[in-house]
């Protein structure tokens, strides 16, 4: 039986790190649903072609679509034992999709980790960032500030903070994030799989967590 974690947490929890951490410590494949959309994009296969379509027009690329490339992927010999997926699902009806997927698979999903982190704490983590203009060295205004404010310390270029990290944009991401997620979050309680995790903690001491969590189901 092939072993599936979905990976939950809110824009700045630090999931797409500890998903990598996770996929290597236990030899599972970490699935990304955003370098599955870039790579389709990139390659212009034909569900790349068709997300392209909704992309441009400003919507939301449908489920079937999103659904198709997971799909794909999951068929890869990388995933012969399981996966980590980070990004996907979003909603219990994609969820009811993996399920069924997982099942052609002889698969399923063994553990649901959330990394909690309170939105205060995320605002703060998010909008602290800035970037160079030169070459996109990311410093933090309080866990990696700069040797000389606004200057990166690496090109002597400027810094600049981009609009998705912009206070009241990370605010609007964390309210979306929670209004999409909560019915995930209550899917996969009922289903017995999910697991909060504190991840205002140091990032070792976050990802000894989620082995532990995992291990106990």
């Amino acid at each position: 039986m092939r072993k599936f974690i979905v990976l939950l947490g809110p824009p700045g929890a630090g999931k797409g790190t500890q998903a990598k951490m996770l996929a290597e410590k236990l030899a599972l494949a970490h699935i990304s649903s955003g370098d599955i959309f870039r790579e389709n994009l990139k390659a212009q296969t034909e569900l790349g072609k068709l997300a392209q379509i909704y992309i441009d027009r400003g919507d939301l690329v449908p489920d079937d679509v999103t659904i198709a490339m997971i799909e794909a992927r999951l068929q890869k010999p990388d995933c012969s034992k399981g996966a980590v997926l980070d990004g996907f699902p979003r909603t219990p009806a994609q969820a009811d999709a993996l399920k069924e997927m997982l099942k052609k698979l002889e698969g399923e999903v063994v553990s649901v980790p959330f990394i909690n982190v309170p939105a205060e704490v995320l605002v703060e983590r998010l909008s602290g960032r800035w970037s160079c203009r030169a070459q996109g060295h990311v410093f933090h205004s309080v866990n990696n500030p700069p040797k000389t404010e606004g200057i990166c310390d690496f090109d002597g270029s400027e810094l600049y903070q981009r609009d998705d990290d912009k206070p009241e944009t990370v605010k609007r991401r964390i309210h979306v994030y929670g209004e999409q997620t909560a019915p995930l979050l209550d899917y996969y309680t009922k289903a017995g799989l999910l697991v909060e995790i504190d991840g205002t903690r140091e990032i070792d001491q976050v990802a000894f967590d989620l082995l532990k969590a995992i291990e106990r189901n």
